[in-house]
């Protein structure tokens, strides 16, 4: 199950941060790494810091965007220190750990870090479906990165591990879509309210942003996304037929 967990790091600058998330991961069980444009490619430092997790290294993803890392995940979690300007999902670190180790076993899950001086961009943890924050000393809350990757790690682990002491219960509910569906839904639903007039492509506002994070809140499930995508169609053949 271990092997579904992503851990997804977004334009990293320092190779060295590379190879100690890699140490942090492997002594946690997880070694499916995503590296998103990095600054600076993995090199001999990354190696030496890895500590005997090289191969974590080695193995790395290296993609162009983190729509590329996440693609085929059905939950993604965004590391987010400090609050935004529209409010979202928010886990903490234990929940966060128990969430991706429940739906890890039925598909692949990313937890999304951030550049080490800025973090993620809006944009970026508006294509979440939770924000995780570290509650350390408000009065000293300086985590590198390798620290704040060990931390949510160690509780996937932990989570892991308590799974394996209880019997789990039939999975019966619909699977949640995978984040490349639901990209395709709110494309389509953006497409719809430019065609009606509803929102104006020069001027959108924060419509689809507060959509987004509507349906985030709500998570549809599989079946739940077929319907709406299959009521949008509806409604844009209608529109054609008149």
């Amino acid at each position: 199950m271990l092997q579904n967990i992503r851990i997804v790091l977004v334009e990293t600058s320092h190779t060295g941060n590379m190879g100690s998330v890699a140490r942090a991961m492997k002594t946690m069980g997880l070694t499916n790494l995503y590296l998103v444009n990095p600054l600076v490619k993995p090199d001999s430092q990354a190696i030496s810091l890895a500590a005997g997790a090289s191969d974590v290294i080695g193995d790395a993803v290296i993609v162009e965007s983190l729509d590329e890392a996440i693609a085929g995940c059905s939950l993604v979690v965004g590391t987010s220190a400090r609050s935004r300007t529209l409010p979202w999902p928010m886990l903490d670190a234990r929940e966060c750990g128990v969430k991706c180790v429940e739906e890890g076993a039925q598909a692949p899950v990313a937890i999304v870090f951030g550049r080490e001086r800025v973090g993620l961009t809006n944009d970026e943890l508006q294509k979440c479906h939770y924000h995780v924050a570290i509650p350390a000393n408000p009065d000293y809350s300086s985590l590198n990165l390798a620290m704040a990757v060990q931390i949510l790690a160690y509780e996937v682990r932990m989570a892991f591990l308590q799974s394996d002491r209880v019997e789990q219960p039939q999975y019966e509910e619909s699977p949640y879509p995978l984040v490349d569906d639901l990209e395709r839904f709110y494309q389509h639903m953006e497409q719809m309210m430019v065609t009606s007039g509803f929102i104006r492509p020069s001027n959108p506002g924060q419509v689809m942003s507060k959509l987004r994070r509507l349906y985030t809140r709500a998570r549809p499930e599989r079946d739940e996304l077929n319907i709406l995508r299959g009521m949008l169609a509806s409604f844009e053949k209608k529109r054609g037929e008149n």
